[in-house]
């Protein structure tokens, strides 16, 4: 497919083709680097950062790697190649000619979901804007970079999007996608997630961990959606999203794989006397962001999930994959929540249609991969010689959102007194303490090949290159910015 690089806007989209196009997003652009330069990394705009970027959507040689200045990165937009033979492969309209135009009756829906996707990326951006002048290493400096030009990107890809397809409206909205902010008191960030502080590098760890993967999850059911220029977007987009994961599942590992060791040297394996983080205030930072990701998916029996699936705009986790058409269609089966019943004040179970549930089952698709990266930090600590296990905690702990908004359920899924679960949430969330515990260990390290000493260096580096390669050339001294 041919790429256009030549562009001030590197495309595969053919916007030399659509000069109208073409002129309404380079006079978003200078908007969108000025947005980038207030509020995006602090302190690092002017150095020379080792970042890829995407050059095409083919899968051996898509990006390149080389030293960037990020407000110069060349951010473009990207679909994977055009399937003329697509059918929408979920809802009422499954097997029909999948969309290339909007369709009209679901305008309105269909920009909503767009715009709900593409706030979330310019929030995470705002959120870990600090974050690089605590840097541990090189190599962890350059990640963080890499994981905000690729958030840039991704808001490129949505606003393309609103921009080609939705006039007026979209371009409005594009525009206010620049003047909402994480955490504004005025303007905040659309979903609560995206307006959480991400104040040191165990918190972005879990950020990348947790909430980049409810990104792959909602990327990937809107990679199912009928409409084809969506699903052409999120498809590339998922290649990218892959690096942001692992940031997050390796990060933690190499925290707690210093903290084992430390364990062995600290007297009574009290590893905050060696400046390590203790396993239980890392079981305390899963069940906060865990716990507030899971709100992303939205509520558990949804008459919008229904309505998404019967269009055809937002499918399920791999949707294509099953060869059974009644699943896709989905008009038969059903789903058991178990919810708070208001007469007998216990936990009852409730059957609600199988299109209600959608939200519920992208979630339990979500929670099951999350499992997944917990048991491999497991086998981290057990091999080490250490008696601990981390675990997620129950979906209906500390919720914000849903039916389970509010409820004093416990971290194991029990259903607990108002005075019970006080202190059992107190318990269960970093304390104050632990908080500023934490932040006292970031300190910056600047020096090619070394690493602060609470996390361990990882086992490869990127792009080639090895864990002392010099990732990022300084334009003055970086202990100062």
């Amino acid at each position: 497919m041919n790429v256009d690089l030549q562009n001030r806007i590197p495309n595969n989209v053919g916007l030399e083709e659509d000069r109208k196009l073409q002129r309404a997003l380079e006079s978003w652009q200078p908007a969108y680097v000025d947005w980038w330069r207030e509020l995006g990394p602090v302190g690092f705009q002017e150095d020379e950062i080792y970042l890829r970027t995407a050059v095409s959507v083919e899968p051996n040689g898509w990006a390149k790697f080389d030293y960037v200045r990020m407000p110069e990165y060349r951010w473009g937009i990207f679909l994977t190649p055009i399937e003329s033979d697509r059918t929408v492969p979920f809802g009422d309209n499954f097997g029909e000619k999948a969309w290339d135009e909007v369709p009209g009756d679901w305008r309105s829906e269909l920009r909503r979901i767009i715009v709900t996707q593409g706030d979330t990326e310019p929030a995470s951006v705002e959120q870990q804007r600090l974050l690089g002048k605590t840097a541990p290493s090189l190599y962890d400096l350059r990640n963080l970079f890499q994981v905000n030009v690729e958030e840039g990107r991704h808001l490129w890809a949505m606003v393309y999007l609103l921009h080609k397809y939705f006039g007026r409206d979209g371009r409005e909205e594009a525009d206010d996608m620049l003047l909402r902010h994480s955490g504004d008191v005025d303007a905040p960030r659309i979903l609560a997630a995206f307006n959480e502080p991400v104040e040191d590098w165990l918190s972005f760890f879990c950020f990348t961990m947790f909430t980049d993967r409810d990104g792959k999850f909602q990327l990937a059911a809107l990679a199912e959606s009928g409409f084809n220029p969506l699903a052409r977007s999120c498809r590339f987009m998922l290649t990218e999203e892959a690096h942001h994961l692992f940031v997050g599942e390796t990060g933690i590992e190499r925290v707690i794989r210093r903290t084992c060791e430390l364990m062995k040297e600290a007297p009574e394996e009290d590893v905050t006397k060696l400046g390590g983080i203790p396993l239980d205030i890392i079981q305390k930072y899963i069940n906060r962001w865990y716990s507030v990701c899971l709100d992303l998916f939205g509520g558990e029996d949804s008459s919008n999930s229904a309505s998404y699936f019967s269009a055809g705009l937002k499918g399920r986790f791999r949707e294509s994959s099953s060869p059974n058409i009644e699943e896709h269609v989905a008009l038969e089966g059903s789903y058991v929540l178990p919810i708070l019943s208001e007469v007998t004040g216990t936990m009852t179970n409730r059957e609600i249609p199988l299109r209600r549930a959608m939200n519920q089952l992208l979630r339990d698709d979500y929670s099951a991969d999350c499992a997944r990266a917990v048991e491999r930090w497991n086998r981290v600590i057990k091999a080490s010689g250490v008696r601990y296990r981390l675990k997620l905690p129950s979906q209906l702990y500390n919720r914000g959102q849903g039916i389970y908004q509010g409820l004093p359920i416990s971290t194991e899924g029990a259903l607990l007194t108002t005075e019970q679960y006080a202190s059992h949430h107190a318990e269960s969330l970093p304390s104050d303490a632990e908080l500023l515990y934490v932040a006292s260990l970031m300190k910056p390290c600047f020096e090619v090949g070394q690493i602060a000493s609470w996390i361990s260096p990882p086992k490869r580096g990127v792009g080639g290159q090895g864990f002392d390669f010099e990732y990022a050339r300084f334009e003055g001294d970086p202990y100062q910015r």
